[in-house]
């Protein structure tokens, strides 16, 4: 690592703050994503408070230090991890500053014993010291030289500033100003909006037990698939532990901790269309042990205790571990052999035989929370920390630390996604991508060099608006609750800082218990599990409408519904395996508008969202409240256009719905907290582009695409035969034939296309004279 810039003498300090002299060139790449700002202005340097973010796990920021109130001291939480820390002020491309004079109002307090400091990094990634404050003094301003309190100059004005970083303790003036010459740079530009497919947000957390028995690990069990079915994408929780009990010894089928199959697991949702982010977690016992007794804890950060956690190199162990798991799953078949290590030792499930680009896992995920702070800083870790980690992780630090390191190094094609953050500001990933601009340098393009491909957050609504930050009495509505503006914070990120990189939220829920800090609650008439749904459903529309680009709940099942601790009974699935009341609303609206993609909102209150599928709209209305309110709305609709109204349904495969023609072009829509749906059809088309029929108007057909079976399900009194035929789009020649009989309210049938060729397919489903057509996508 390059040298403490923070430990500097006092002879040093005094030639830096009184005879600093050195000026570089500016080398920032061009900027891509700012308008120009001010022109150059002489005297009091503005500050935009909201730009510093501070390196630790602070509560609050540091807009009391430029508010211009001088006697409220500033205080940005108690508790802190790090005990000294950093602030940064990144200066915007084109900004400067010439700064002559600085001055701190000491109301109160003294911290003698650590100085606050004021720096500067040049572009050249100089840590140069510029002012000290040491709290000695009552009720005055005072200077940058702690010797001569009443001389406000620098005797060298100080220049050429990438950033200003003040390190402390803790303690702050409760005022700091700046004078001089002062260049405004170009201001970020908006977001633009993003336009995610609604099943995207319908992903959840699950565990190797959600598939397999334990009792026989070696295969899938059968009674847990249609649950897992319901969702798009599973978050795979996976133990380092399982992959590398023994160090050295890798396991993936079966795994020496558990004999569990992953291969199978994998293989699996990907022949259901179920897409896997594989979250490698935890550490393995044997690295527990290297920390002293009373700190081990399999949350630990992971790296062997002792290690410098600013070095990449201190956490190649899990670097390799992430770079045989990708050689084994990813899509790379030419890794070579000579680098690949399976276990040799036999164990009651089998012997693990070593493998190649399995083609598998397309996305991974560095560790889970790793800003966590309720286990103590054996468990924390900075930002800049998480970089250094993710830096090793994603590609052993480019290149640097030998061969079978990194997963990019196996798969180059991977996506690494960063561990889901506890906190709901945006400060950790911006201390993350700092340090690679300044350890991993850009890229040929202008971009910085960063070691990941997608940002992750946690976000569960509640009546703290603070995620898990503690003080919540219960969950919240999501519109209400914040999450909506901290999610579109991380993509506003995302957008000035990572080149619009995609921003994923993979845990959110509400559990049941009426004793958790996040539970749902009753509403009216409505139980506990309906306001669940409700929410549920709400939060994967709101995560859409601000541009995330793929939602997973928490989680599959509860881990105990009768414990009140946070989280135990967030399950969507109950423990015989049915669909609980959230997950029939998020499998009937997948399979309603799982391909549609937001557009635009067009209401607040009710909320009016149009999503649109191959120029078709589709509209979503609900009430963003949490007291049972109702609303109407009119809705625009051509005069003579019908319209499908869909709403949720409990214990059903699909939404109750009801057909209505506009005959003055608006349609009124009665308006709830349980979303509706409204789907146009046009004498009989459907918003799919598909012939619409009243009796076939609850046919939905999944996955699509398909890898080789389809899903035909339908709910309707009548009881002729069902006929399915399947024709190439493009030369419109037919392939396959079905006919089902029809003797229940339910139908639900499965065709198999596993030999036809991949390509783009025509579904035509007849019942009677109703006829319905879909488009269907077959991959390999």
């Amino acid at each position: 690592m390059k040298k403490n810039l923070l430990t500097l003498t006092a002879t040093c300090f005094a030639l830096l703050l009184f005879g600093a002299t050195k000026t570089c060139t500016s080398a920032t790449p061009p900027a891509l994503r700012f308008v120009q700002g001010a022109p150059t202005a002489s005297g009091k340097i503005p500050i935009d408070a909201r730009r510093w973010y501070q390196v630790n796990n602070v509560s609050d920021g540091l807009d009391g230090l430029f508010d211009g109130i001088t006697n409220v001291p500033v205080n940005t939480g108690y508790n802190k991890m790090l005990p000294s820390y950093d602030a940064y002020y990144p200066l915007l491309p084109g900004e400067t500053m010439r700064i002559e004079q600085i001055k701190f109002y000491d109301a109160e307090g003294s911290n003698t014993d650590a100085p606050l400091t004021l720096s500067i990094i040049t572009d050249t990634w100089q840590r140069i010291p510029i002012a000290r404050f040491l709290g000695d003094k009552y009720q005055e301003w005072v200077g940058p030289d702690p010797a001569n309190p009443a001389e406000f100059g620098l005797k060298t004005p100080i220049s050429n500033a990438r950033y200003l970083v003040l390190n402390t303790s803790g303690s702050y003036p409760s005022e700091m100003e700046l004078y001089g010459t002062y260049q405004a740079g170009t201001v970020p530009t908006a977001a633009p909006p993003r336009f995610t497919p609604f099943k995207q947000s319908v992903g959840v957390n699950a565990f190797e037990w959600n598939f397999e028995e334990s009792s026989a690990p070696w295969q899938i069990e059968e009674t847990r698939m249609p649950a897992v079915k319901v969702f798009s994408a599973i978050r795979h929780y996976m133990d380092w532990e399982k992959l590398e009990s023994i160090p050295g010894e890798y396991t993936f089928n079966p795994t020496y901790s558990g004999s569990w199959n992953y291969d199978l697991i994998y293989e699996r949702c990907q022949k259901e269309g179920i897409e896997v982010l594989a979250c490698l977690k935890t550490i393995p016992t044997w690295m527990q042990e290297t920390y002293p007794v009373g700190g081990r804890d399999h949350e630990n950060i992971p790296a062997p205790y002792g290690r410098d956690l600013l070095a990449p190199r201190s956490y190649i162990e899990q670097a390799r571990v992430g770079f045989q798991y990708m050689a084994r799953y990813g899509r790379n078949k030419n890794v070579d052999p000579g680098l690949v290590k399976v276990s040799a030792i036999k164990s009651w499930a089998g012997t693990n035989v070593a493998k190649i680009g399995m083609g598998l896992i397309r996305y991974i995920e560095c560790e889970n929370e790793r800003d966590k702070t309720w286990k103590g800083r054996n468990a924390y870790q900075s930002g800049r920390e998480y970089a250094a980690n993710l830096s090793a992780f994603y590609d052993g630090h480019k290149n640097t630390l030998g061969a079978g390191v990194g997963v990019k190094n196996a798969d180059p094609l991977v996506t690494v996604v960063i561990g889901g953050l506890a906190a709901s500001s945006t400060d950790y990933v911006r201390a993350m991508i700092d340090w690679c601009r300044e350890f991993r340098g850009y890229l040929p393009n202008g971009r910085v060099n960063l070691c990941w491909d997608i940002i992750n957050q946690h976000l569960y609504a509640n009546d703290s608006k603070n995620s898990q930050g503690g003080g919540s009495t219960r969950g919240a509505a999501p519109e209400i609750s914040g999450v909506g503006e901290q999610a579109a914070a991380f993509v506003t990120l995302a957008h000035q800082y990572a080149n619009d990189m995609p921003v994923w939220i993979t845990e959110a829920g509400y559990d049941v218990h009426p004793g958790s800090p996040l539970k749902a609650i009753a509403i009216g008439s409505k139980s506990v599990l309906e306001t669940q749904a409700d929410w549920i459903l709400r939060t994967a529309l709101l995560y859409t409408r601000v541009g995330i680009d793929r939602l997973f709940f928490y989680q599959l099942y509860d881990d105990n519904p009768l414990i009140p601790t946070q989280f135990y009974s967030m399950g969507l699935i109950n423990g015989d395996k049915t669909r609980k009341p959230a997950a029939d609303y998020l499998h009937q609206a997948s399979q309603l508008i799982g391909d549609y993609r937001f557009r635009e909102t067009l209401n607040q209150d009710p909320i009016v969202d149009r999503y649109d599928l191959n120029g078709q709209s589709a509209y979503v209305l609900v009430v963003p409240d949490e007291k049972g309110r109702t609303a109407t709305y009119n809705l625009a609709i051509p005069k003579g256009d019908t319209v499908l109204i869909c709403t949720p349904a409990i214990g059903r495969e699909t939404m109750n719905q009801k057909t209505q023609v506009s005959t003055t072009g608006t349609i009124t829509v009665n308006v709830s907290e349980t979303p509706v749906f409204v789907l146009l059809s046009k004498k009989g088309s459907s918003a799919t582009g598909n012939e619409l029929d009243g009796q076939l108007g609850s046919l939905q057909v999944y996955p699509t695409p398909t890898y080789d079976f389809l899903t035909l399900s339908l709910e309707n009194s009548v009881t002729d035969p069902v006929s399915v035929a399947v024709y190439d789009s493009g030369a419109g020649r037919h392939q396959r034939q079905f006919t089902f009989t029809k003797t229940d309210q339910t139908f639900r049938e499965r065709i198999d296309l596993s030999n036809l060729p991949y390509g783009m397919y025509l579904l035509e489903v007849r019942q009677g004279q109703s006829r319905v057509v879909r488009k269907i996508l077959k991959v390999q």
